[in-house]
C-alpha cells in the first residue's frame, strides 16, 4: 500500500479528540484506471461520541474504516491523515498497527460468524486477545474475558466460557464480538454495520449497549451503518458520504431537523415512518456512479432533482451552522444554481 501523509493539526491542538481524519483519498488501481474510493474526507471523533458514517453501498464508508484500522490492500494508494490520539497513523508500520488493532482500536463486524472461531471457545478466543497484547497470566486472561462477558450481558459467563460459538444465539455471538472488542479497553472502536443482521428486539439490545459502554467507558465510537433510524437513537454527529466523498455532516438533531444536501434528505425520504407521508416512501432513483475514472463536478448530481450548470464543477464544504457543513452549491456561499 502506498501512503502519503499530509501535515495535520497539532496534537495538542486536538484536544479529545479520539480520532481526526483529514483530506483522506483511497484509490485503486484496475483495468479501467483508478477507482476512487474515497475522496477528500474529512471528520473528527471526540472522546465518548459516537460519528456516524451513513450513506448507500459503495459511498466509501467500509474503506474509511479500513484506512483507519490499516487494512487497506497492498494496491491501494492512500493519501491524507488520520491522527489516532495525536499519532499519525497514515505511513505508520505494519507492526504498528497491530499493536493498535483489538488494543487500543477495535473493531466489531456486521457477522460475528465471520469473525469467530468455530474450532476455540468463546472464552478462549476473547482470552487470547489479552494475551496477544499483554503479558499476562493464563488465569489472568481468562478472569478479563469472563469480566467482559458479564459486562456485555452474557448469563453466567463461567458456565458459557467453553461453549463454542454455534451454541450462542444470534444476539449472544454479537455480544461476545463486542467483548472481544472491549476486553483491551479500547479508545476507539469501528462499528461496521454491528446491528444489520439481528431482529430489531435484539437490535435494540445491542445499541443499548453501545451507549452504555460509551457513558461508563468514555469510548469514541465510529458507527457505519445506513439506517438513519439505527443514527438517530445513537449517533451525536452524522457524516453522510456519498460517491466517497463528504456530502453533508452535522450534529444529528441538526441533520434531522434540517438536512441541507439534496441526497439527506433524498435518504431521510426513503426512512420508513409510523406517520403517513403524503406520496408514500420514495425512492432514490439511479445509481452510486461507477467511481473509476475521472469524475469531475458533483457526482450526486445525475440523480439529483435540483442539478444545473453549477453542479458540472465540485461544490466546496459550507458551513450552513455550527458544526453544520454541506457540498451543494445550492447552498455553497448562500447562491443557487
Amino acid at each position: 500500500m502506498m501512503t502519503e501523509p499530509i501535515p495535520g493539526p497539532d496534537a495538542t491542538a486536538s484536544g479529545s479528540l479520539a480520532l481526526d481524519v483529514r483530506g483522506l483519498s483511497v484509490a485503486y488501481a484496475s483495468a479501467r484506471g483508478a477507482v476512487s474510493a474515497v475522496d477528500d474526507v474529512s471528520f473528527a471523533v471526540a472522546s465518548a461520541e459516537v460519528v456516524g458514517l451513513v450513506g448507500e453501498s459503495g459511498c466509501g464508508k467500509s474503506t474509511v474504516a479500513a484506512s483507519i484500522l490499516g487494512l487497506l490492500p497492498h494496491r491501494a494508494q492512500m493519501r491524507g491523515s488520520i491522527r489516532f490520539d495525536g499519532e499519525e497513523l497514515v505511513g505508520a508500520d505494519a507492526e504498528r498497527m497491530r499493536h493498535l488493532r483489538g488494543n487500543r482500536i477495535a473493531t466489531i463486524v456486521q457477522d460475528p460468524t465471520s469473525s469467530l472461531d468455530p474450532t476455540f471457545s468463546i472464552g478462549e478466543q476473547i482470552a487470547e486477545t489479552v494475551r496477544a497484547h499483554a503479558t499476562v497470566s493464563r488465569a489472568t486472561a481468562k478472569q478479563r474475558a469472563l469480566d467482559v462477558l458479564a459486562e456485555v450481558g452474557i448469563p453466567d459467563p463461567r458456565s458459557r466460557y467453553d461453549d463454542p460459538p454455534h451454541r450462542l444465539s444470534g444476539g449472544m455471538r454479537q455480544r461476545v464480538v463486542i467483548a472481544a472488542a472491549l476486553v483491551n479497553d479500547p479508545t476507539l472502536i469501528i462499528a461496521d454495520e454491528p446491528t444489520t443482521a439481528l431482529d430489531v428486539t435484539i437490535q435494540a439490545q445491542i445499541l443499548a449497549l453501545l451507549l452504555r459502554l460509551r457513558d461508563e467507558r468514555g469510548t469514541a465510537i465510529v458507527l457505519i451503518t445506513h439506517d438513519l433510524g439505527v443514527v438517530a437513537t445513537v449517533c451525536d454527529r452524522v457524516v453522510t458520504m456519498y460517491a466517497g466523498q463528504v456530502a453533508e455532516q452535522a450534529p444529528v438533531l441538526a441533520l434531522f431537523a434540517h438536512p441541507s444536501h439534496p441526497y439527506t434528505t433524498a435518504l431521510l425520504d426513503s426512512m420508513p415512518s409510523a406517520g403517513q407521508r403524503p406520496g408514500g416512501l420514495q425512492v432514490i432513483a439511479g445509481t452510486v456512479p461507477d467511481l473509476a475514472g475521472a469524475l469531475p463536478g458533483c457526482r450526486f448530481a445525475a440523480r439529483c432533482a435540483h442539478r444545473g450548470p453549477r453542479c458540472e464543477a465540485r461544490p466546496p464544504l459550507a458551513t450552513v451552522g455550527e458544526g453544520h457543513d454541506v457540498a451543494c452549491w445550492l447552498v455553497a456561499g448562500g447562491v443557487g444554481l
